[in-house]
């Protein structure tokens, strides 16, 4: 037998015909194109979206920007459905502005070349730029905001954006927002309807949900917290707190190197040397990918989530249903510390998930971790509680379904 007059085996051909078969397919399905002016793999509900899609046959595409420092390193894992671009990361000043124009032409080129029916929008810097491509008969577009744009920053290229923003709002079919009173707000800012918004909150993905922890009486407590560092996401009030307690309670941190996180985590370190609990702070450097970070999280019993009662950042006053590490902590069955505010306190605490506290107290971060110390059974219970919300409700696959059904209905099949 024959193939291009080349003598071949059946299974030799089957496979080429299979490939045809995917390949014919691949130019059929419907494309989307994810663009953000930042490294989308930073996102976690942009890796569980794009998966989501990918899994009912749609092509992804992301075009980012590498990460700073360590960043760099995090990505998606594989999928034959999605694919991932990113220009080289350039820090601020008169380079970027070249930087940023390139990555408009960058990006312009290839929706050209692809023609993706969806742009898939999700910072700021990204409005310029999806509110022209907006424009191209061929497109709809999606605008995500992941964090809020606050601050009295005045200058021209910021309130440009802004106004790209809200006009971006109107055309696109629908701006999610991963909180209510962030949703409100941003209805406000821009005049849409708030029916055109949707409150996708930032949960895990169902697959990431770990084991069930089982019930142990152990007379030590590892606490643990992940994200990027700050003193607003974790004070030094909870080294202060480690220094009342002996050896019995260590703490993990996974960090994100972000521009100014550095200088903090030094002044962390600094500070635990000082009170003498330096031998039970144990650091590392963020994992490159999400499942690799939610499995080495589930060996720890309480995750810390205690942002500051006295910010004046929207996204941190607001981050009872955006913080990615609280549901995180939940899915790897562990219980939650969190900040003693109104909101974490009827979602967690009221729930039966956790327990809240003072972030800038230290003995009100005390009496927690002694709460947790002697009842180990119900901490336990508290975990495995939040584990089963992740697995039945509290997940992404239930949190996109608003934003699945508005693409079927453009795209008028049942995905």
């Amino acid at each position: 037998m024959y193939v291009d007059g080349t003598p071949t085996t059946s299974s030799k051909i089957q496979k080429q015909e299979n490939l045809l078969v995917n390949n014919e397919l691949k130019r059929s399905s419907p494309k989307i194109l994810y663009v953000q002016y930042s490294n989308p793999a930073a996102y976690p509900p942009l890796e569980h979206s794009s998966r989501i899609l990918a899994e009912q046959g749609w092509q992804v595409f992301f075009l980012g920007i590498r990460g700073f420092g360590g960043a760099d390193l995090l990505g998606f894992p594989f999928h034959s459905n999605i694919v991932v671009r990113k220009l080289p990361f350039c820090p601020g000043g008169w380079k970027q502005k070249f930087h940023y124009l390139w990555f408009c032409i960058w990006v312009m080129g290839w929706t050209l070349f692809w023609r993706p029916r969806w742009i898939y929008a999700s910072d700021l810097l990204s409005c310029p730029l999806a509110l022209l491509l907006s424009f191209f008969p061929f497109l709809k577009v999606i605008y995500h905001e992941h964090d809020s744009p606050f601050g009295s920053d005045g200058s021209f290229w910021r309130r440009f954006c802004l106004w790209t923003r809200k006009k971006l709002a109107h055309r696109a079919k629908q701006c999610v927002l991963p909180d209510r009173n962030r949703a409100f707000y941003f209805s406000g800012q821009t005049g849409i309807k708030n029916e055109k918004v949707a409150v996708v909150w930032n949960c895990p993905a169902k697959e990431e949900v770990r084991e069930e922890k089982r019930i142990v009486h152990e007379e030590r407590l590892r606490i643990y917290y992940h994200g990027s560092l700050g003193s607003d996401r974790l004070s030094l009030s909870v080294l202060r707190a480690m220094a009342m307690f002996p050896d019995s309670i260590e703490l993990s941190v996974v960090w994100y190197e972000t521009m100014d996180a550095e200088a903090y985590l030094q002044e962390f370190k600094s500070t635990a040397a000082q009170l003498g609990v330096e031998h039970r702070i144990h650091i590392r450097n963020a994992l490159s990918r999400r499942y690799q970070l939610m499995a080495h999280a589930q060996h720890y019993d309480v995750g810390l989530a205690m942002v500051s009662r006295n910010t004046d950042n929207i996204n941190l006053r607001h981050s009872a249903c955006t913080s990615n590490k609280v549901f995180d902590y939940l899915a790897c069955g562990m219980a939650v510390l969190v900040s003693d505010l109104p909101d974490w306190r009827k979602i967690y605490v009221a729930s039966g998930y956790g327990l809240a506290c003072n972030p800038e107290d230290p003995k009100s971060i005390v009496d927690a971790l002694q709460w947790f110390l002697d009842h180990p059974r119900e901490m336990r219970e508290m975990g495995e509680r939040g584990r089963q919300r992740i697995s039945a409700e509290w997940n992404y696959e239930q949190q996109f379904k608003p934003v699945l059904e508005m693409i079927c209905k453009y795209e008028r099949v049942n995905l």
